[in-house]
């Protein structure tokens, strides 16, 4: 039943990631069919992530009231309603409207799984976990993209993602019963001695102005804010660095843009099994090791050939540092605050993969896209100092937990 249980898990990230690349595939032709400008799909992306930030935000009153089970499957009916709506949209308006509901599914189903996951399983669960979002990501575009080449709507695309969420829906609506006796049944991941208890933040739950004063609360935040502006900044203007600054041919620029997001699922499934030897905080360290060397072999002015091994390291060094910081919350800040401080990692990820990569499109659009690697490295140092100071507190902490 266990099995059952964590591939019902899987399989609604793989649905979390279905439509998080689809719009992008599919609005060259939808921009088309309604007359829209180009630089339409970024204000709808901005609203897909205002909902996803606002359910990440509430996502700890909510889950506390419904449970993680009834929350995934409302979550996903949600989505697969959006995308139906999406499907026989009328106007860019009408898809606007949708893309609120479509954010803020996915921010309560991300957040829960996340530290449902973090709190009953062991670390190489929440890895493959989000190898299997990447599937997901991958197979979105993909499907869309089958459509659009076999002479069919891209409606149809949206159309079939839909009705794959609302199996899943099905699915999940006949799991209820098994989430309860999940988290009856699992013992906890982050077990501690009676000394590093001690050494936690007061068991009792917290205010969230009071969870953001716990030591390392915030350094967490800033890290998620950074990975996620690196992740969404070299996946939007990778290409574009590319083409401008490299003179790569487009063709060419997009294929190794694609290894970096190969290399990040990669990564994660090959970081699934590093866990069994490896810790956590080793793999975050190695992580952000990885990643700076590939943003420091995209600065130098090295044959072009280099730049795509830069892609492919960034992308396998980003794989373990997501889930490895997720997995690593409630034994940071303790399991009675982890789903709140669990909410608000998410929130200031989406955040910074909202606002940093727009910010620094504004820039380079008004100097050059050289500065891509230079703003790669500076994110980079940013996290590596404040997982570190993170280490640092929880060193100080009475009773250390090793690394």
């Amino acid at each position: 039943m266990a099995t059952v249980f964590l591939i019902i898990i899987y399989l609604a990230f793989i649905s979390l990631g279905l439509p998080d690349s689809m719009l992008g595939a599919a609005w060259p032709i939808i921009r088309l069919d309604f007359g829209a400008p180009v630089d339409a799909a970024g204000l709808l992306s901005m609203i897909v992530v205002a909902g996803t930030i606002i359910s990440s935000l509430a996502s700890s009153i909510v889950l506390k009231r419904l449970g993680t089970g009834m929350v995934t499957f409302i979550s996903v009916l949600v989505t697969a309603l959006a995308l139906l709506g999406f499907a026989y949209s009328s106007s860019v308006l009408w898809i606007a409207v949708l893309a609120l509901p479509l954010g803020l599914g996915a921010g309560s189903i991300d957040t829960g799984l996340n530290n449902f996951v973090a709190t009953h399983y062991k670390a190489h669960h929440m890895s493959w976990l989000h190898c299997f979002w990447g599937i997901g990501a991958m197979l979105g575009p993909i499907l869309m993209s089958r459509y659009i080449a076999g002479g069919e709507s891209w409606r149809m695309g949206f159309l079939a993602v839909s009705i794959i969420q609302f199996v899943l829906v099905v699915v999940l609506f006949f799991s209820l019963p098994l989430w309860k006796r999940a988290g009856k049944g699992s013992s906890p991941q982050h077990e501690v001695t009676p000394e590093q208890a001690e050494a936690l933040p007061s068991v009792a739950p917290l205010a969230g102005s009071k969870v953001l004063r716990i030591p390392g609360v915030k350094l967490a935040m800033l890290t998620f804010l950074f990975y996620c502006g690196v992740e969404a900044t070299v996946g939007l203007w990778g290409s574009s660095y590319l083409v401008n600054a490299k003179g790569v041919p487009a063709a060419t620029a997009a294929g190794w843009v694609s290894l970096y997001y190969g290399g990040i699922t990669a990564g994660r499934l090959i970081t699934g099994f590093i866990t069994f030897r490896f810790s956590n905080r080793t793999l975050i360290r190695g992580g952000l090791a990885i990643s700076l060397l590939g943003a420091v072999v995209l600065a130098l002015p090295l044959p072009d050939i280099y730049s795509m091994i830069a892609f492919i390291l960034i992308g396998l060094g980003s794989a373990p540092i997501f889930p490895c910081m997720l997995h690593e919350t409630p034994a940071r800040f303790g399991q009675e605050h982890s789903q709140r401080i669990m909410g608000y990692q998410m929130a200031l990820a989406y955040t910074g993969g909202a606002f940093l990569p727009p910010l620094l499109g504004w820039v380079a659009a008004r100097s050059t896209f050289m500065i891509l690697p230079a703003v790669l490295i500076g994110y980079i140092i940013v996290m590596i100092f404040s997982s570190e100071r993170i280490n640092g507190i929880m060193n100080k902490r009475k009773g250390k937990v090793s690394v």
